[in-house]
């Protein structure tokens, strides 16, 4: 046996793991070196630091709440549609936030479906703004992302387990507290970590449906910070306050996450036999659907007339955005994949860590911080592309670490072993063990990166200039134009596109297994 200790070289993940806290460090060292003194917190930073916190925790407690039954439904169900419906829950995710909260308007707002319903009855309108229309649109956005992530720890417990509890005559709670309650304690700190680092760095949803000063969250005070003030010094302490908010949920989630793993399996289909009534899960899948669909709906119903007229400067930036989301998936692969595999030794937990940053980075400072970089040196506009693919990667990064660290390090436990005992080179088993094994992971990896990107209005805003522009920049300047019907075509537009390369990709790693 050779006398190494892992199958895997660990420093290329290193290595893009220090790429990755360079950038995001360096910008904010950038900008506040550049700033005058901040002078300290404001009341009204506290005041935004007290609001972060509680959107976020509630966010992140409903989110993973409700996806707990919701995922469970789906992983004891099979019905036809079963794969499609998996796909669409992703969409709210994915989709574009100003897109998202026009359909949440359309829906629960004060003209909207619900309120039109409660009106027949005499009732008062849905009042969507302030903290509880915060929070619904976080749950909104984040629910999904929740169910997806848990149904893949469902899905890992090997189909042996069930079959082997339900031979015991193990049914109900028994199976749930044996099989089912030891995956979630494992699975349920990071989903928490994650959604609730996410709900940190809310910006466009406080901002719509903040309903006034009191609502402000972190990022919301950083944009005000550098738009209405241009004070540098403050915009870097509060994204300084985001790192180390979200520092400490990553190391919560590393501390709290039990390793807990079921062996291997025949990587058989599974089948439950406890699945009892289903009229239970039927209510969960249909609520949650209903929930997450009819936002999407509506926005499909206002944008489909638009579509017919859309100017071709829309295609054109259609096709830019396809670009840019291409770019800034190949960009995050390359980070993602070698990250993954350090952290699976067992050894590098800092790599995670490093990889956790871009939930609580800034993207207007990150793209500040390059601009400043840049323009000595070059025409800031003139690389805006590559810059926003770039930004972008980092962002959807995190995102890419939870879906592939637990396979990688499912594979090392697996097969490192066997791996030291053939001899089998770090090259030759990151490629024929390593990368197949984590095909699935790497294609839902991929597809929710480019759907991010394609959805994404951040760095763009302040590198484009009129004839530079995405998909959802198009947009907003056609809303700015009061071209409200080209708009909507444009977001249903936008919608499609998402959706379309998100299924592609997602579905291109996993066609070989069970959704």
């Amino acid at each position: 046996m050779a006398e190494r200790t892992q199958p895997i070289n660990p420093w290329p993940g290193i290595s893009a793991a220090t790429l990755v806290a360079a950038l995001i460090l360096g910008t904010l060292v950038t900008v506040a070196l550049r700033a005058e003194t901040s002078g300290g917190f404001a009341p009204s930073d506290w005041a935004a630091l007290r609001f972060t916190l509680v959107q976020a925790t509630l966010s992140a407690v409903f989110s993973a709440v409700l996806a707990i039954p919701v995922a469970r439904a789906l992983a004891r169900r099979r019905f036809r549609g079963r794969r499609l419906l998996i796909t669409l829950l992703g969409a709210p995710f994915i989709l574009p936030v100003i897109v998202a909260i026009l359909g949440l308007l359309q829906v629960f707002g004060r003209s909207g479906w619900i309120s039109d319903v409660l009106s027949i009855f005499g009732l008062p309108p849905v009042q969507i703004y302030g903290l509880h229309g915060v929070v619904l649109a976080h749950v909104f956005f984040n629910l999904p992302l929740a169910t997806r992530l848990i149904l893949q720890g469902w899905q890992e417990i090997p189909a042996e387990r069930f079959r082997l509890a339900a031979q015991l005559g193990c049914n109900g709670m028994a199976m749930f507290r044996l099989i089912e309650l030891p995956m979630l304690r494992s699975v349920l700190p990071g989903v928490l970590a994650v959604v609730f680092a996410i709900c940190l760095t809310s910006f466009a949803v406080a901002l719509t449906l903040g309903g006034g000063p009191r609502a402000t969250t972190i990022e919301l005070a950083i944009y005000q910070a550098f738009t209405y003030d241009f004070n540098l010094g403050r915009a870097a302490l509060l994204s300084a306050l985001q790192l180390a908010l979200t520092a400490a949920a990553a190391l919560a989630a590393l501390k709290f996450s039990r390793r807990d793993s079921f062996g291997a399996g025949l990587n058989r289909a599974i089948r439950r036999w406890d699945g009892g009534t289903p009229l239970l899960d039927s209510f969960w899948i249909i609520a949650a659907a209903t929930f997450l669909l009819l936002p999407l709906a509506s926005v499909a119903i206002s944008g489909v007339i638009g579509l017919f007229e859309l100017p071709s400067l829309v295609f054109r930036a259609a096709v830019t955005s396809i670009l840019v989301a291409a770019a800034s998936t190949a960009i995050l692969l390359l980070l993602a994949v070698p990250m993954a595999v350090s952290v699976a030794t067992g050894r590098h937990n800092v790599v995670e860590l490093c990889g956790v940053l871009g939930l609580a980075a800034s993207p207007l400072v990150i793209g500040t911080g390059l601009f400043i970089l840049i323009r000595p040196v070059a025409n800031p506009t003139a690389i805006a592309l590559p810059v926003t693919a770039l930004v972008n990667a980092v962002m959807a990064l995190p995102f890419a670490l939870r879906i592939l660290v637990p396979a990688a390090r499912d594979t090392v436990e697996r097969h490192g072993r066997l791996a030291l005992s053939l001899n089998m080179s770090n090259r030759t088993f990151f490629i024929r063990v390593m990368v197949l094994r984590l095909r699935p992971q790497i294609g839902f990896a991929a597809g929710l990166a480019a759907a991010l990107s394609m959805g994404d209005l951040g760095v763009i805003a302040l590198f484009a200039d009129a004839q530079v522009a995405t998909l959802p920049l198009q947009i907003y300047r056609l809303m700015g134009a009061y071209q409200m019907q080209a708009a909507a075509g444009g977001a249903l537009l936008l919608l499609l596109l998402s959706m379309g390369v998100f299924w592609i990709l997602d579905r291109g790693g996993r066609w070989h297994a069970e959704a």
